[in-house]
């Protein structure tokens, strides 16, 4: 009997020698001994059974809190906030299983909340100061933990609300400056996903949206084009992002199916018009005509209607003129290639029938030549006009001027042909008709030249 007596007073003495150590430890911390204060907390927690002691921990959170604010002591324990972290969230385990909720969490309420916020505010601070100075990765490392302390108080219902904005939006920045674009689409995908608006995060969806297009994740690239365009729907982003995603499945006949349906949805803008003709024409149109798809007339043909409605919008496009000029000038010298392919051989004339047809091509080919001039004396009327061009425009207003420069050349060939036929007729009125005509056409010849000459120099 005096046996178990004395094995339950010592017990007794073993319990009220460790309570004594925690209220010792607190005790130092209140006194600022914080050294003193680990070392006793530590000791405390290093026996098994108090490490269901929600006290302890809490203790422990607080005592490695300060020593992480302390500007003498952090130096010491270098990951002091990281360990009160762990220990708040034991802390908050072991009192998660009280029943009473009044008296759940009763020593971080007493203390409001001071010690969760103390390491968030702390997190913040070292994120921002590492940002200010483009230490991008451990800015990183520093909001991504104030993002997990305002996870935690958030779960608990410490705070009412569900995200930290301004602190994910710069997780991800950092992220994003650190080189570490899946850790950024991670918390930038939170402000997506709860559809967060402001100055710029715009930026945000369509980042999102073309990481995941480059991932060839369509799921998601889907999913934040969309989300993007929900927030935003005035942008015209997500709609040229949607026809790039049908572009790079690789099926045309869905993404010409998806311009069909964007022109109807907007259909003032003459940029979607004129894509979609330059698209339709691409596909249809090949200067080997043995790798041009079995539809290629109709093709190239609903792009000479596109690209008419586009002009109908806006006239003075430089560049649909352009397009609707180098489709009909190609059209003009493929027919002119199958007349000259119509030829003499083995010593035997042409047929009449041959001659005929060779007449009927000529025809046909200066027909289109002179549908495509109009469009190309645009380009130049348009273009030349102006003073320094960029880049691209140069290029077109070269090219329109080449164009010009051949079918004009081509006409004169022809002249020169009906001058013969005139000759032989001894036409002398027809003679001086055409050689007027193509004095005219000569003229324009020279002067699209001396203007193809001098576009490096005036533009």
């Amino acid at each position: 009997m005096k046996k178990l007596f004395l094995t339950a007073m010592l017990a007794v003495f073993a319990f009220l020698s460790q309570a004594q150590k925690l209220e010792k430890a607190k005790d130092l911390l209140s006194r600022k001994k914080l050294a003193e204060a680990k070392t006793e907390i530590d000791n405390v927690l290093a026996v098994e059974k108090n490490k269901t002691n929600s006290e302890a921990w809490y203790t422990k959170a607080k005592v490695y809190g300060a020593i992480a604010a302390d500007s003498t002591q952090k130096s010491t324990v270098p990951d002091a906030r990281g360990i009160a972290f762990e220990a708040m969230k034991q802390y908050l385990s072991l009192e998660s299983g009280v029943k009473d909720a009044a008296k759940r969490n009763i020593q971080l309420t007493l203390d409001n909340n001071a010690p969760l916020i103390e390491l968030y505010t702390g997190y913040s601070k070292d994120a921002a100061s590492f940002y200010n100075a483009s230490n991008f990765n451990d800015a990183f490392v520093n909001f991504k933990k104030s993002l997990e302390v305002f996870d935690l108080m958030s779960e608990k219902g410490i705070i009412p609300i569900k995200l930290d904005t301004t602190t994910t939006l710069y997780a991800g920045i950092s992220a994003e400056k650190a080189q570490k674009p899946d850790d950024a689409a991670v918390y930038y995908g939170k402000i997506a996903e709860a559809k967060a608006k402001g100055e710029g995060f715009v930026e945000i969806y369509k980042w999102l949206a073309d990481y995941y297009r480059r991932k060839d994740d369509v799921a998601n690239a889907s999913k934040f084009s969309a989300l993007g365009k929900e927030v935003y729907p005035a942008d015209q982003f997500w709609t040229g992002f949607e026809l790039d995603m049908a572009r790079e499945k690789g099926n045309k006949e869905d993404l010409f199916k998806k311009y069909e349906a964007v022109i109807q949805e907007n259909p003032d803008n003459y940029l979607f018009l004129f894509n979609y003709g330059v698209e339709l024409y691409q596909t249809g149109y090949d200067p080997d005509a043995s790798k041009r798809p079995a539809n290629s007339k109709e093709l190239i043909n609903k792009a000479i209607e596109v690209m008419t409605k586009t002009l109908e919008k806006k006239p003075d496009f430089a560049n649909a003129n352009m397009v609707l000029g180098q489709i009909y000038y190609n059209q003009g010298v493929e027919i002119n290639n199958e007349n000259k392919n119509i030829r003499p051989s083995g010593g035997v004339k042409l047929s009449a029938d041959q001659l005929k047809k060779k007449e009927e091509l000529r025809a046909e080919t200066s027909k289109k030549f002179d549908q495509a001039l109009p469009y190309l004396m645009k380009v130049d009327e348009l273009l030349d006009s102006q003073g320094k061009l960029k880049m691209e425009d140069k290029e077109h207003l070269k090219n329109a001027l080449d164009l010009l420069i051949i079918i004009n050349e081509e006409k004169v060939n022809q002249l020169e042909q009906k001058k013969r036929q005139a000759e032989a007729k001894k036409d002398a009125a027809g003679i001086k008709a055409i050689d007027a005509e193509i004095k005219k056409i000569q003229d324009n010849v020279t002067r699209y030249t001396d203007k193809y000459n001098n576009i490096d120099r005036k533009h």
